[in-house]
């Protein structure tokens, strides 16, 4: 897995390449986790490159949008393939996580949100 990370009209967006899985998911634990403990709240997981993800990559994201919640943080994500979207509708993440078709449609979100 790798992530490239940015910054979009004060918004953190990570680039997530690969598979997030029970191998990957700690570093990436760490990784964003670690930027809502150094204040960032705003968050797009562009997953354009994400090839699958594991009950193990589920769990970081839950992790986040309860951290996230405790700040009034938010965090949506893009550019999803459609059998990568079937696994966040099925595990009903898609209830909860805001899904848009590319970073500029989810840049819209936060600005419509503020």
């Amino acid at each position: 897995m790798d992530v490239m990370e940015k910054r979009l009209e004060g918004v953190v967006v990570l680039s997530v390449k690969g598979r997030l899985d029970s191998n990957t998911s700690d570093e990436f634990e760490k990784m964003l986790l670690g930027r809502v403990d150094e204040g960032e709240n705003r968050f797009i997981l562009d997953f354009q490159e994400l090839d699958y993800i594991s009950s193990a990559g589920l769990r970081v994201l839950l992790k986040a949008t309860k951290e996230l919640k405790k700040t009034s943080g938010q965090m949506c994500l893009c550019s999803i393939r459609d059998y990568i979207k079937e696994v966040f509708d099925m595990s009903g993440f898609s209830s909860f996580l805001p899904i848009h078709s590319d970073v500029q449609e989810s840049l819209k979100g936060f600005v419509q949100s503020t």
